[in-house]
């Protein structure tokens, strides 16, 4: 049997209200930091987020960017 190589997806999501968004990959080239970046026009609290993952879900990569204005400790 052949071992067949496939690539997760990405996926990137953030909390925002109590709320989970998912936010599309706009880009497979670009960088995590880049992506973050790009969602950081429509949600201004990512430009001080911080990034985690990624975690496998599924066929998926999941990245978490966690908002660090407003939190204390």
């Amino acid at each position: 049997m052949a071992l067949q190589v496939t690539s997760l997806k990405r996926a990137f999501k953030m909390k925002k209200d109590g709320k989970e968004i998912i936010l599309p990959d706009p880009n497979p080239d670009m960088t995590i930091e880049e992506v973050l970046q790009f969602h950081s026009g429509s949600y201004p609290e990512l430009t001080t987020s911080t990034i985690s993952g990624p975690v496998p879900d599924g066929n998926k990569a999941v990245y978490t960017f966690k908002t660090t204005v407003g939190t204390k400790g």
